[in-house]
């Protein structure tokens, strides 16, 4: 486990936390992706569970708790760009009738700091706050500032992250970087294996127009 704070009990507590952000984990499963001994472990996830940051599954697997939760959605709250993307991102949802995400990029993750849902019953749900795999997704594609993502102004992604799920993404520039990206997605059925002919022009006029409120 690297080290990244001088407070050693955070950086391992923090370290559990990060291992069951991308999929719930047997205690085994924890040693192993953390590289802590197990009573470590053991300690530090059963206090992560009472403070309500970690719970365990119907398999008795640690998975993020609602207190985890609810910190992601309250720090999404107070994220300036949320506030100002917002209008366009109810646009966009309103005209592709599909779910829209706004997405930071927080070290090797990206962050939802903004979801809107599709009306449709079947619709992808990304919680606010969640954090997601930065190297799966267009999503990911687009704050890996990839050189053909950027060039063309767009990425699309079917079933990278989930499967039957499809998307589209574009970057939202200040200053000449990129600070986040927005998202369409879906199942694939409506948004088919091709989702970037569909709604990429819809996208990218999405993050332009975030771009000039900024």
């Amino acid at each position: 486990m690297d080290r990244i704070s001088d407070v050693g009990v955070i950086d391992k507590a923090m370290a559990v936390i990060a291992a069951v952000e991308r999929e719930p984990m047997a205690l085994a499963a924890l040693v192993d992706e953390t590289g802590l001994a197990r009573p470590t472990v053991h300690r530090l996830a059963v206090a992560l569970e009472a403070h309500g940051l970690l719970r365990r599954d119907d398999e008795g697997r640690f998975a993020l708790g609602p207190r985890a939760v609810a910190l992601g959605r309250a720090a999404a709250d107070a994220f300036p760009l949320r506030d100002v993307a917002l209008p366009a991102l109810r646009d966009l949802r309103d005209k592709t009738q599909e779910s829209v995400q706004l997405y930071v990029r927080d070290g090797d993750r990206r962050v939802c700091v903004a979801s809107l849902q599709s009306p449709h019953g079947l619709r992808t749900i990304v919680d606010e706050g969640a954090a997601l795999p930065l190297r799966a997704g267009s999503g990911g594609a687009v704050l890996l500032e990839r050189p053909a993502v950027l060039e063309r102004g767009w990425a699309e992604s079917v079933g990278e992250r989930e499967a039957g799920v499809a998307s589209v993404s574009a970057p939202i520039f200040d200053r000449g970087r990129v600070i986040a990206a927005v998202s369409v997605s879906g199942p694939i059925e409506r948004l088919t294996r091709t989702p970037g002919k569909r709604y990429a022009r819809a996208v990218m006029a999405a993050a332009r127009t975030v771009e000039r409120a900024l």
